[in-house]
C-alpha cells in the first residue's frame, strides 16, 4: 500500500512539473494598459489642457492598438476625434512620440512615405505609454491649439500617473 501511495505521489508530481513547464513554454507575459488606467490618463490629460485654458480630445489605446478610452471636450471640431485616435495608434505602432516621427519623416527621405499609410498621423500629440521599457499603450491628443500643446498635455498626464522605470 505504501509503495502504491509513493508511486501515485511520484506520478502526480511528474504531471504537475510537466504542466508547469508546458504552461510557460511559448507563452509571453506582457503588461497592458487597463480601462481604469486609460480613464485616469484621459482625466489627467484633460486636466492638464484645462489648466492652460485649452479644450481637447483624448484617445487612449492599449498595447494592441484597440481604443479603450476617448473623451472630447465641448466645442471641439469633429475631425479632432479621429486625429486623436490616429495619433495614439501612431505613437503605439512606432513606439515614439508622433512629433519625433514627423521630424524624422521631414528630414529622412526613406521615412517620408510614412504619411501614405492611412492609419498613421505624423503630427505631434501622440505619446507612447512605457512601463519597464515596454510600450503598454499610447495617448493621442488633438484640438488643444497646436501639436506641441496637445503633446504637452499627454506628457503631463503620463508623468503624473506612470512611475518612471528604474
Amino acid at each position: 500500500m505504501l509503495h502504491r501511495i509513493s508511486l501515485m505521489t511520484l506520478f502526480i508530481g511528474s504531471l504537475a512539473a510537466g504542466v508547469a513547464q508546458a504552461s510557460t513554454t511559448g507563452i509571453a507575459e506582457r503588461k497592458d494598459l487597463t480601462l481604469a488606467l486609460g480613464n485616469q490618463l484621459v482625466e489627467a490629460t484633460l486636466s492638464a489642457c484645462h489648466a492652460q485654458d485649452r479644450k481637447a480630445v483624448v484617445a487612449v489605446v492599449d498595447r494592441s492598438g484597440h481604443l479603450i478610452a476617448l473623451q472630447r471636450d465641448d466645442e471641439i471640431g469633429p475631425h479632432n476625434t479621429l486625429a486623436a485616435q490616429r495619433k495614439a495608434f501612431t505613437a503605439l505602432s512606432t513606439k515614439i512620440a508622433t512629433s519625433e516621427l514627423a521630424t524624422r519623416a521631414q528630414g529622412d527621405p526613406s521615412s517620408a512615405n510614412l504619411n501614405t499609410i492611412d492609419e498613421l498621423l505624423l503630427l505631434g500629440g501622440g505619446v507612447p505609454v512605457l512601463v519597464d521599457g515596454q510600450v503598454i499603450g499610447a495617448l493621442g491628443v488633438a484640438g488643444a491649439g497646436g501639436s506641441s500643446i496637445d503633446e504637452g498635455c499627454a506628457h503631463s498626464a503620463i508623468k503624473q500617473l506612470i512611475q518612471p522605470s528604474k
